[in-house]
């Protein structure tokens, strides 16, 4: 049984196009793997707070000399990393904003890398220890940032593929609903960019099959 962890980090709920991309590929994994156990993580519900003092001091205190104030502090970090290890897919839903992410899902990676947690430093460098995860990002933008002319605007594809992979999360696939604030262009757009998730399974089962 696969375990996937769906995280949200629009506050437009309903209206959000990057949870109905979110939404399209949870589906589509679940009607491949009816048994998977999907957990959706609400970032908007629940935000995690901006690091400050105390949060960083209770990441470098050993469990065992942490104060009271400072076993509170790591909590979020905790529970957010535990809920990565326990699931073997993570779907990310990542509205572009101001050619970012969200601040909620800054605030959640910024809990959740954590060093000799998360990585670890050595002779050899950097080592990620978040192994074996598959990760689905789901982006959803009023213009074009996949290529052309405003590719050198998306910060969120190129942050996110570097900042997973620094914890050792590596194996990455983009979906994107994007143009929907072009002129004539927001029906297709939602509709290619949910296209383009069917199609993205559709050859996989017939690679499988070959």
């Amino acid at each position: 049984m696969k375990k996937v962890l769906h995280i949200i980090s629009s506050p437009r709920r309903a209206a959000s196009l990057s949870i109905k991309l979110g939404n399209a590929i949870v589906e589509t994994i679940t009607a491949q793997q009816p048994d998977t156990e999907v957990e959706e993580f609400n970032l908007i519900e629940k935000q995690f707070p901006h690091l400050e003092e105390a949060h960083l001091t209770s990441f470098f205190t050993p469990h065992e000399q942490r104060s009271p104030e400072q076993l509170a502090a790591v909590l979020h970090s905790d529970d957010a990393i535990e809920k990565i290890k326990n699931a073997d897919i993570l779907v990310i839903g990542a509205p572009l904003y101001n050619f970012g992410i969200h601040s909620t899902l800054k605030a959640w990676i910024d809990h959740i890398v954590r060093a000799g947690i998360t990585f670890s430093y050595s002779e050899g460098g950097v080592q990620g220890l978040l192994k074996n995860k598959k990760v689905y990002i789901a982006i959803a933008s009023g213009g074009i940032y996949s290529h052309g002319p405003a590719q050198a605007l998306d910060f969120v594809e190129p942050y996110l593929r570097s900042i997973l992979g620094f914890i050792g999360i590596t194996d990455i696939t983009v979906f994107r609903i994007e143009g929907t604030a072009l002129p004539g262009n927001s029906e297709t757009a939602i509709e290619n960019g949910l296209n383009s998730v069917r199609t993205h399974w559709a050859v996989a089962q017939q690679d499988i099959m070959e």
